[in-house]
């Protein structure tokens, strides 16, 4: 058995922590059963937002056409795009690759870690134990038990960066982000794209104006088809059936050259076995954690895509920041989600923190503001009618409770509510009190604050007192 001074499970958002324990002189273990760094550098944000990035330029090409400048796209280079895709994800890898090599103090086991007792795992053949481990084992994605699917080659976010050539077809199974996002890049590359999700919405964890826009959007490349269900799947002739039935055209099947599977993802904790540990999970495997970050066994963290919530990699980063100082310290801090945001990069551009307005109804009063990017001078610029800000506050604190943004440059809109969700009070007046260059999209989340108006109460009468002084 090899002893440590920390363990780590997963080399994403958990290579963070692994400085502060060499700091203090203990040796780590790494355990990582796929490529260093995790999924956000090897299968998912970074590699697809170059995929999205080709598909944005060729939707805006599009239109260009709507501010009068006719556009025509000659061709799309797929092999650049993946050339530059893979360029960034094998550069980072191996700079992690080259970094772990070079600190003697770490050790990396490169295959599952499982535990078999307390603070100890089994990693190959070798057996290592830590007084600290941190639980940052990710997730994977959740296979649908569809008749057929387990006797055709089909892919998830893992295998689907591995296509070689542009496809001629592919069906999506799935409207989350993932979907909704590869539906954007292979559509806008020429690709015939048919995507099918069970929920009767695209994104169903947004707002049903984000959600409609999507839908509307998308559908104007993509056969779309909400909430229905894959009966089964068969291969046929070199492609792919997928037999499907949807409420308005009722059942039909689809032949594709490829086939995508994005209906979710699954714990990692079959594989970790953190139960062996003393580490409770829920019903569905995901980890348990208080305030700290600490599981239910002393010294054990966990963080990221392992707690089944918030998955996306900023938050793991941040979590990883808690965890890294709740370690070793004798007071620890406490996680702060109140203004947890995120982006998914489809057409459009989708950009939210904090709580929806149905959430947000829930045990107290708000007000919502809602505008339109083209009734700002910079949104009739881009010509875009649709885009839109919706923003929640509470009342009468003032308090943004969450934001919406859909359209151009939505995810640094919204970092603007995020920074002011991250102020003293939580409120939008510095925004309300900022000169706001002229034109510019961010008049369009000011106009969303100047526009809040309350939706589950009545507001109280001005009352207008008088005085007067005896003369």
């Amino acid at each position: 058995m090899k002893e440590y001074g920390l363990i780590v499970i997963g080399t994403g958002a958990g290579m963070n922590v692994v400085d502060v324990a060499l700091q203090r002189g203990l040796r780590v273990a790494l355990v990582e059963e796929g490529p260093l760094g995790g999924t956000c550098l090897n299968r998912g944000c970074i590699p697809s937002k170059v995929l999205v990035h080709a598909a944005d330029s060729i939707r805006e090409a599009e239109a260009a056409e709507k501010a009068g400048v006719s556009l025509r796209v000659e061709k799309t280079d797929y092999a650049l795009i993946k050339k530059r895709m893979w360029d960034i994800v094998l550069t980072g890898r191996h700079e992690l690759e080259n970094g772990v090599k070079s600190v003697r103090e770490i050790d990396l086991y490169t295959s599952i870690g499982s535990f078999v007792s307390d603070y100890t795992m089994q990693v190959g053949g070798e057996t290592i134990k830590a007084p600290r481990i941190v639980i940052a084992s990710g997730a994977r994605a959740q296979i649908p038990p569809v008749p057929g699917l387990d006797k055709v080659k089909y892919h998830t976010y893992r295998t689907v960066f591995n296509i070689e050539e542009r496809p001629e077809s592919i069906v999506i199974l799935g409207g989350g982000y993932i979907g909704c996002e590869f539906a954007h890049f292979f559509s806008a590359i020429g690709t015939k794209v048919t995507l099918v999700g069970r929920n009767p919405v695209l994104l169903p964890h947004e707002e049903p104006e984000t959600s409609a826009l999507v839908k509307k959007r998308l559908s104007s490349h993509v056969e779309v088809h909400t909430a229905t269900d894959t009966l089964g799947v068969e291969g046929r002739d070199g492609m792919i059936s997928v037999t499907i039935r949807d409420p308005q055209s009722g059942v039909k099947t689809v032949d594709s050259q490829h086939l995508l599977v994005a209906t979710g993802v699954q714990s990692n904790s079959d594989w970790v076995k953190p139960e062996k540990t003393g580490v409770n999970t829920d019903d569905k495997g995901w980890i348990r954690t208080n305030q700290f970050l600490e599981t239910s066994k002393p010294n054990i963290y966990a963080l990221g895509d392992a707690l089944g919530r918030n998955m996306y990699r900023h938050t793991a980063n941040y979590e990883a920041s808690i965890v890294r100082y709740n370690m070793f310290a004798e007071k620890k801090v406490t996680v702060d989600l109140h203004a947890v945001p995120h982006a998914v990069f489809t057409d459009p551009q989708v950009g939210q923190v904090g709580m929806t307005e149905n959430d947000a109804r829930i045990g107290r009063k708000i007000m919502v503001g809602f505008s339109r990017f083209y009734d700002t001078a910079m949104g009739y610029a881009y010509a875009d009618e649709e885009a839109f800000v919706k923003v929640i506050v509470e009342s009468p604190s003032r308090k943004i409770l969450g934001a919406t943004v859909a359209g151009p440059q939505a995810s640094i809109l919204v970092q603007q509510v995020v920074n002011l969700m991250n102020s003293e009070a939580q409120t939008y007046m510095p925004l309300a009190r900022a000169q706001i260059i002229h034109p510019t999209l961010t008049e369009a989340l000011a106009s969303a604050f100047g526009a809040l108006k309350p939706v589950n109460f009545e507001p109280e009468p001005h009352r207008h007192e008088h005085t007067q002084k005896d003369g």
